[in-house]
C-alpha cells in the first residue's frame, strides 16, 4: 500500500527480535507474556532479589521489591504490590495490590489489598482480605483469615481464626478457633479487642462487642456482652467472673 501510494519504504532495525513478535492468538499471547515475565524476573535478580525458581515466579510490571528479599517457587506478585527488604515470600503465595514491609515472612498465603508492616509472620495457609492492616511484629499462623481489620503490633493469632471487621490491640493473644461473629444476616458489626487481651480457644465474639485491655475469655466462651478492662468472661453465654481483690491469690 505504501509503495502504491508512492511513499518511501525503509527497514527499521530492531535490537531484540521478540520486540516484533506477533500476537494473533492465545498461544502467541502466552509466548509474549513469557518473554515479558523473563525480562521482569531478570531485572529484579539484577537488583538483588533472589528468585529461587524464576520459571514459577510471576511478577507484574508495577511491582516493587526490596533488596535481599527471597521469592520462593509458585509465587505471584500482582498489580501494584510492594514488598520490602529482607523478606521471604512463598512458596505458594500470592500478593495483590498490597504493601508488605521489611523482614516479613509469608508462607503459602494470600494477601489482597492489605497493608503489612515490618517483621510480620504470615502463614502457612492464611488469607488477608481487602482492608486488613497488620502492624509490626504480628504473628498470624495456620489458617488465619483477616478482613477489614486492624491487628495491633505484637499481637498473635496462631491457628484457625476468622477476624473480620475487628480492631485488635497490641500484644493481644487470639486463641485457636476464635471467630468474630460480625454478620447477623442483615448488617455487619465491629469487634474491639483491647491491648494485651487474652482470647481463649474457640471463643465466639458476637459483634458488636468489646473486650477491654488485659481482659480474658475462657475456652469456648460465647461473648455477647462487653468484657471490661482486666475482667474475665467464661461460659455460654459468657458471664463475668468475680473480680479478685487486690493482693489475693
Amino acid at each position: 500500500m505504501a509503495l502504491d501510494a508512492g511513499d518511501a519504504v525503509e527497514a527499521a532495525p530492531i535490537a531484540l527480535a521478540d520486540e516484533a513478535m506477533g500476537v494473533n492468538d492465545r498461544e502467541q499471547l502466552a509466548a509474549a507474556g513469557a518473554v515479558l515475565r523473563d525480562r521482569i524476573n531478570r531485572f529484579w535478580m539484577s537488583e538483588g532479589v533472589t528468585l529461587v525458581d524464576p520459571a514459577t515466579t510471576y511478577i507484574d510490571a508495577d511491582v516493587a521489591i526490596g533488596q535481599d528479599t527471597v521469592v520462593q517457587p509458585n509465587t505471584m506478585l500482582i498489580g501494584n504490590a510492594t514488598v520490602g527488604e529482607e523478606c521471604e515470600i512463598g512458596p505458594n503465595s500470592s500478593i495483590r495490590a498490597s504493601v508488605v514491609g521489611d523482614r516479613c515472612r509469608v508462607v503459602a498465603s494470600t494477601i489482597e489489598e492489605s497493608r503489612v508492616e515490618d517483621d510480620v509472620e504470615i502463614g502457612p495457609y492464611s488469607h488477608l482480605r481487602p482492608g486488613a492492616l497488620i502492624e509490626a511484629g504480628v504473628h498470624l499462623g495456620n489458617y488465619v483469615e483477616v478482613k477489614n481489620s486492624r491487628v495491633g503490633s505484637g499481637a498473635a493469632a496462631g491457628h484457625f481464626c476468622y477476624l473480620g471487621d475487628a480492631d485488635i490491640g497490641a500484644d493481644a493473644n487470639i486463641g485457636a478457633g476464635t471467630i468474630t461473629c460480625n454478620y447477623d444476616g442483615v448488617d455487619k458489626y465491629r469487634t474491639i479487642i483491647g491491648r494485651g487481651a487474652f482470647i481463649g480457644s474457640d471463643t465466639m465474639l458476637v459483634a458488636p462487642v468489646t473486650v477491654g485491655e488485659n481482659a480474658a475469655t475462657g475456652a469456648g466462651a460465647v461473648v455477647t456482652r462487653d468484657v471490661p478492662q482486666g475482667r474475665r468472661a467464661v461460659g455460654v453465654p459468657a458471664r463475668l467472673l468475680p473480680q479478685q481483690e487486690s493482693g489475693s491469690d
